[in-house]
Order: structure tokens, then C-alpha cells, then sequence
């Protein structure tokens, strides 16, 4: 099985799947064996997911054009969304950037800037809402600690049904990126 390996401080071993392949995340003290066998524990989900990435035929994919569109259109649509939510967290952010990415849907600088993927327009409007949530909350925990998705999910109780739903549907998605 052909993967990227990226090690770092972490202290879970991970899997990821993008239109390049698989990513398996190790920390720094995962032997090649451990990484070999978590591979083989995981082997039906890998085979799934890349599957999945084989479907997309090339007319699903978005010409420049139509991502410039959905650029313009996250433009309008986030920053609302961020404006809404940004005081139910009690944080305050700043600066909202649009881009548009293969591989995440958000992120949060330690600054409080905010960046979303113009793709999150493709979703339906829940999984934006759960997103621009997610990074709201980094405001106030720069971690994936459990102190941090209960500040997520006092704010967005359905946060785990929207979330699966970007699992699943996700990669799809994100495959339409031209390029």
C-alpha cells in the first residue's frame, strides 16, 4: 500500500485520504511496524475511501470559473455566518480569508484570522455552520482537546451528524477542485 508519511508531535496514529492518497499521521515515536499494523486494521475504510476518489468522473470538476463564484458567493456568505456564531462562543476574529483548498475546510491562526474553503458553499448549509463553529471555538482552544468539542457542541448540538456528513461527502467535494 503506497502512502505519505508525516510524523509529528502527536500521540495518535491517523489516517487521511485526499486526492493525492493516503496520509497516515504517526507520532514521532511510531515504529514502521506499528504504522504497518494500523494499516492492516484499517484496510476495508483505506480501500473504501480510495475507491471513492476513483468515481468522480472529469465532468464533475469545477472550471475556474465556477470556483471563482463560489469564491464570491463564500465571500458574502461566510462572513455572516462567522458575525452570527462569533458571539454565541463569546470570541471575538479577525480577518476572514476565502480560498480554495484540496484539503481542509477551515482554519484558525493563533491571531484569530479565519480561513474557510469556498467548497464549504457546495455543502449543505448545516456543514458550514458546523465549521465556521469548529473554528470559532479554536479562539478559545487551539487543540482538539475534549474541552473543546464540548465548547463546539454547546454551540452546535448537531455538530456530529454535520461533521460525518463532511466526512462522508467530503472527498467528493473536494475532488472537484480543478487542477
Amino acid at each position: 500500500m503506497t502512502y505519505q508519511l508525516i510524523r509529528s508531535n502527536r500521540k495518535t496514529l491517523a489516517l487521511e485520504i485526499r486526492p493525492s492518497g493516503l496520509i497516515v499521521r504517526a507520532p514521532m515515536r511510531a515504529t514502521q511496524a506499528e504504522i504497518e499494523g494500523f494499516l492492516m486494521q484499517h484496510e476495508k475504510w483505506i480501500e473504501k475511501h480510495l475507491a471513492q476518489l476513483e468515481e468522480l468522473p472529469e465532468a464533475e470538476r469545477l472550471t475556474m470559473e465556477e470556483i471563482r463564484a463560489l469564491a464570491d458567493k463564500a465571500l458574502k456568505v461566510i462572513p455572516e455566518r462567522v458575525a452570527f456564531y462569533a458571539p454565541q462562543v463569546g470570541v471575538t476574529y479577525g480577518r476572514i480569508t476565502i480560498r480554495n483548498q484540496r484539503s481542509k475546510w477551515g482554519s484558525c491562526t493563533a491571531k484569530g484570522n479565519l480561513n474557510f474553503n469556498c467548497l464549504l458553499m457546495l455543502a449543505p448549509p448545516e456543514v458550514l455552520d458546523s465549521v465556521v463553529v469548529h473554528e470559532l471555538c479554536h479562539r478559545k482552544h487551539l487543540d482538539h482537546s475534549k474541552e473543546f468539542y464540548e465548547e463546539v457542541l454547546s454551540v452546535f448540538p448537531d455538530y456530529r451528524k454535520w461533521n460525518e456528513w463532511l466526512k462522508q461527502n467530503g472527498m467528493r467535494l473536494m475532488r472537484r477542485m480543478t487542477g
